[in-house]
């Protein structure tokens, strides 16, 4: 199976300004990165680096403040970048090995507990490593709770704590928890049937709360999106007192597996946003409304190959689009609807094809 590995993550800009990484991972060992500032201009900036990756890479992400770089590999191999001091070269200052088949993704935690990378692989494993010391890595945690490939993760935002989200092809997603005497927790959900293929996690805060003359509420209870080999993408609640998740909301529009979901940062909108993207070559915007809490979903314009990741900026403004065609697009939504789509239109802004920014 040829998985297109083109990822896309916001960078976090001093200037604010919106500034998306294009990890475009198609060649075997070489990793090739556009820097395309979606302000006026689209100016760009193409960098390469050579991974020593032996074969297809499927992620790269960038930490917090964009410092450093990992990369996964078939190869069964983690490589983790810094910036050179000087002339702001990547420069490779560790390999991970720890895994036993192909490492599909990784997650950077929050900085605020340290220096943590997670990574999940075709051999049913989650790894937790923490850099101890400048360059010298550790594998901290490994869960072995799944009975089949784990196919993605993500961190919960750093208000609800050190959780990892895991999604495995054997119907569940493990919730990890971290405590305080170090030891980790683990809980499941059983999510979609044939397998889990995307998890998101909600924004810690409700969108209402940047609206609130009351300043920053406390964080709501724990969501989470998931997306599954059944075609659909489904919504999950965290109940603190008994320490479940319910189901709250099937959102059954794909015709095809889900191979992705994002979740909104809480700055995109004043109602909560989530985007989907299938096999079947579509991606969906749901959005919930506020008073009676139903999802609503307006499609991008259909894709001619299947879609494989979605990812948004930091402010929520722009969705970055990969499809199985080596292509990445990057769209916007328009500030006024009309009577066909009272919640604007989305709108190409610009695209990125083998490495090549180009304005739409």
């Amino acid at each position: 199976v040829s998985i297109v590995s083109v990822y896309l993550r916001l960078l976090r800009s001093a200037l604010g300004l919106g500034c998306s990484l294009c990890a475009c991972s198609a060649l075997r060992s070489a990793l090739l990165i556009t820097r395309a500032l979606l302000s006026a201009g689209m100016a760009t900036q193409t960098e390469t680096i050579e991974t020593l990756h032996e074969d297809l890479i499927h992620d790269a992400q960038l930490d917090y403040y964009g410092k450093k770089l990992a990369t996964c590999s078939s190869d069964r191999t983690i490589r983790v970048y810094d910036v050179q001091e000087g002339t702001g070269e990547r420069v490779q200052v560790a390999e991970l090995k720890g895994h036993e088949g192909p490492v599909w993704q990784l997650a950077w935690a929050h900085p605020q507990f340290g220096t943590l990378l997670a990574s999940c692989s075709y051999d049913r494993k989650v790894c937790v490593w923490k850099e101890q010391a400048p360059n010298h890595w550790v594998r901290v945690y490994l869960y072995d709770g799944h009975d089949s490939s784990v196919n993605a993760l993500a961190w919960a935002p750093a208000e609800l704590g050190l959780v990892l989200a895991c999604a495995s092809a054997d119907t569940t997603v493990s919730i990890l928890t971290h405590q305080a005497d170090d030891s980790w927790t683990a809980s499941k959900i059983a999510a979609h049937q044939i397998g889990v293929n995307g998890v998101s996690w909600a924004p810690a805060y409700e969108p209402s709360a940047l609206l609130s003359s009351a300043g920053a509420q406390p964080p709501t209870s724990a969501q989470l999106v998931t997306g599954g080999c059944d075609n659909l993408v489904k919504v999950w609640q965290h109940d603190p007192n008994t320490q479940t998740w319910s189901l709250e909301a099937t959102l059954a529009e794909h015709t095809d597996w889900v191979r992705d979901v994002a979740w909104a940062p809480i700055a995109s909108s004043p109602t909560a946003v989530i985007a989907s993207c299938s096999q079947d070559g579509r991606v969906l915007i749901w959005s919930r409304d506020a008073s009676s809490g139903q999802w609503t979903q307006t499609a991008l314009p259909r894709f001619e190959q299947a879609v494989w990741r979605v990812s948004w900026s930091l402010t929520g403004g722009i969705l970055a689009v990969s499809t199985g065609d080596n292509k990445v697009s990057l769209w916007q939504e328009s500030l006024q609807g009309d009577a066909t789509c009272p919640q604007g239109k989305w709108t190409q802004i610009g695209s990125v094809h083998d490495g090549q920014a180009v304005q739409g």
